[in-house]
């Protein structure tokens, strides 16, 4: 038996536990690209500890910021997209992703908040550390969702009461509202929490999947993407149930099928995943056009600072760095080159830079978006270096090492090149 939380508007849930004038009116969270970073001035930011599909992993506090400083740039233009809104607000029509501008269109009293990602992640840590100690095994799927199995501690005639008392505990503790779903099955779980939605509990017994999915649109079941959706429609399937019927079809298309009809039936979906082990570590931002290729250059040695903290903190030897650039137009150029040596920040930055400017076949266009990422992590003793730049390269590290250490204690940005520093 599988149950899956949801915190209910987390963001703005999570403002709630801080200021109890924002209960009962329209409150939305809205997020601009994190730009900041590119900027001289000094911001105080923190890393994430944990682990799962999250914001952002290096965490600034924007929710001390006004509406003018956050949301409205230089130029008096309000900038900004809807993250999170709260039920009241949603009742005027506003929606995850929709522009700041347009959600204040549609309600003109919207309590509009910059993000407070450090609030996000501890109450989220705090969240998970609770449910460690009632459930045996716990799954942190995102920042704001849980799974849970329960088999053989929960007693299925017990589960709905098991999980309203996890509703109170949450809440006395936390003050967060939160939503579950129960099944036999762990997808299926997360499909009834939306019905359980807001701030209640659903359960579904096994003899009453198939009649509970007949209806449901496929768009609804998690893990299905627009492009398979469209797949299955050109054979008439829209619905679960529609799903349920066609076991001969889903089967015929091997693994992917197999598992996705047995999802949705809630046959054989039965495993968490407790540590999910990182294939790669990333960091990108988007921002408005820019032809400067010199403040270009200099956003990537800032992209690669980072990236590099990130990598000692996972405490991990990348082999592979990776740049995607996106320019004007939805045009976009990718590269990677592979490497063999000791991971230290000043080659990484020389490496990612000659690489934007081999990847940049663009030259006329301005540019809108930069990302940096590094996979093929090796384990020790795994690869060989060049003897000749060993000696080098351990220097390197070592500084490395101790520059990491600093901005441990001090910030991120308590070290930079000149070449970071903007003229």
């Amino acid at each position: 038996m599988f149950i899956h939380l949801d915190l209910d508007c987390f963001f703005v849930s999570a403002h709630r536990t801080i200021d109890d004038s924002l209960f009962h009116i329209p409150v939305a969270v809205g997020g601009r690209s994190n730009l900041n970073i590119f900027s001289s001035k000094k911001e105080i930011r923190k890393i994430s500890e944990n682990s799962g599909a999250f914001v952002s992993t290096i965490l600034t506090n924007e929710g001390q910021k006004t509406f003018k400083e956050y949301f409205v740039d230089e130029n008096g233009k309000i900038r900004g997209i809807i993250t999170t809104s709260s039920y009241e607000a949603r009742a005027f029509g506003v929606k995850t992703a929709m522009s700041v501008n347009e959600a204040l269109t549609l309600c003109p009293h919207l309590k509009m908040l910059p993000p407070n990602y450090p609030l996000y992640h501890e109450l989220s840590t705090k969240l998970k550390e609770l449910l460690i100690k009632e459930i045996p095994l716990v799954e942190q799927f995102s920042i704001d969702e849980f799974f849970g199995d329960v088999s053989g501690y929960i007693d299925e005639s017990e589960v709905v009461a098991f999980a309203y008392y996890l509703k109170k505990k949450i809440y006395d503790e936390l003050k967060l509202p939160i939503s579950i779903g129960i099944a036999n099955t762990k997808y299926l779980s997360k499909l009834i929490t939306e019905y359980a939605k807001p701030d209640g509990v659903k359960y579904v017994s096994v003899d009453n999947i198939g009649n509970f999915i007949k209806d449901i649109p496929i768009k609804e079941f998690p893990g299905i993407g627009k492009a398979f959706q469209e797949r299955l429609k050109g054979y008439g399937i829209k619905t679960l149930g529609d799903i349920k019927k066609n076991q001969k079809l889903f089967y015929s298309w091997k693994q992917p099928g197999i598992d996705l009809y047995n999802r949705v039936c809630g046959i054989r979906d039965n495993k968490l995943t407790i540590e999910r082990e990182k294939k790669s570590i990333g960091i990108g931002r988007t921002f408005d056009v820019i032809f400067d290729r010199v403040e270009l250059k200099r956003r990537v040695m800032i992209l690669c600072r980072y990236l590099c903290f990130l990598v000692k903190k996972a405490n991990v030897n990348p082999l592979t760095y990776a740049i995607l650039i996106r320019y004007e137009y939805k045009v976009k150029s990718k590269n990677y080159i592979n490497v063999n040596r000791i991971f230290n920040e000043m080659d990484f930055k020389n490496e990612m830079v000659k690489l934007f400017e081999s990847t940049d076949n663009h030259k006329t266009h301005g540019i809108i978006q930069l990302n940096i990422t590094v996979s093929n992590f090796a384990k020790v003793n795994e690869y060989t270096y060049n003897l000749f730049e060993y000696e080098n390269d351990t220097k390197k590290r070592a500084l490395t090492n101790q520059m990491q250490k600093l901005r441990n204690k001090y910030g991120i940005d308590i070290i930079k090149s000149g070449f970071e520093i903007k003229k």
